[in-house]
């Protein structure tokens, strides 16, 4: 039980510790507590609900509850949530958690107060103990600052694997097209923005008939030599001939390659680009 934002390697640390007390599944929350409670905030989630879910089908949970995150859930104390939501509505027989999992009304539960709650209602609980990297804290906020200054290969130590951006691919201007670089746009709305910039990516085509693997070189960012601002992630894929409109795809960041830059015309961009393009290949021949 939490929120597993990110799905990393503290989360896998408490899915495993539920093994042996009965099929397992993950409870969690959409939204996200922290964007009921501050929805003006910047965005800091580092996975949809879709990717998420996805993320967990791979960890091999076959049974996942969301738990809709609204007024009368926040009002619930935490012995309310014990005995009306994990005993009498979903009739739990154990219950695992990390050691900083707090519940209830105020966020006022904590780890003691579950086992308690639970001796008191009839399930069990393990506390998994929080997990370190490199001798600091695995957590979803380090893995935001990783990704923020552009470090992808350390979000990924923490995650225990790349971070993706899913979701559905939509219309843009059609630029790259023009450019000789069609690309596949997805939104960021939401999520929390790595550092933005050119990425070498590998590419899951999730959904349509040329599902599959690739790699590519994706630009996230706000597209400053054309003026517009609304952040979204340009993917190149490589080698590929297609229509990906309303397909989704997981778009994986290996490797920061620049920052967004402004060039004096077109021809300096497409050369930028050849140079990106070339530099990406090479590190997923690496990788």
């Amino acid at each position: 039980m939490g929120n597993f934002d990110g799905v990393h390697l503290g989360h896998r640390s408490v899915i495993e510790a539920a093994a042996g007390h009965g099929l397992p599944g993950v409870l969690t929350f959409e939204p996200h507590p922290r964007e009921f409670f501050s929805p003006d905030a910047p965005p800091f989630r580092l996975m949809n609900a879709e990717a998420r879910a996805n993320r967990l089908a791979k960890l091999g949970v076959e049974r996942l509850y969301e738990l809709p995150f609204n007024a009368t859930m926040a009002a619930l104390s935490p012995e309310d949530f014990a005995a009306e939501v994990l005993a009498d509505g979903l009739g739990v027989t154990h219950v695992t958690v990390g050691s900083d999992f707090c519940f209830g009304k105020g966020r006022k539960g904590t780890v003691e107060d579950l086992q308690a709650l639970g001796a008191k209602y009839g399930f069990g609980v393990t506390i998994a103990p929080l997990l370190r990297a490199g001798g600091k804290e695995i957590s979803s906020t380090a893995i935001r600052n990783a990704l923020s200054e552009g470090r992808p290969r350390d979000a990924a130590t923490m995650l225990g694997h790349l971070h993706r951006i899913e979701g559905e691919v939509i219309h843009g201007e059609k630029r790259g097209r023009e450019l000789g670089y069609p690309t596949a746009n997805m939104s960021v709305a939401g999520l929390h923005l790595p550092r933005l910039g050119v990425y070498a990516v590998k590419v899951d085509v999730l959904t349509g008939p040329q599902a599959g693997s690739y790699g590519g070189a994706a630009s996230l960012g706000v597209r400053p030599m054309f003026g517009e601002n609304a952040p979204n992630l340009e993917t190149f894929i490589f080698d590929f001939k297609g229509d990906l409109y309303g397909q989704h795809l997981s778009v994986a960041l290996v490797e920061y390659l620049r920052p967004e830059m402004k060039f004096t015309g077109l021809d300096a961009l497409i050369t930028q680009m050849d140079g990106d393009c070339a530099r990406a290949r090479t590190l997923l021949a690496e990788a």
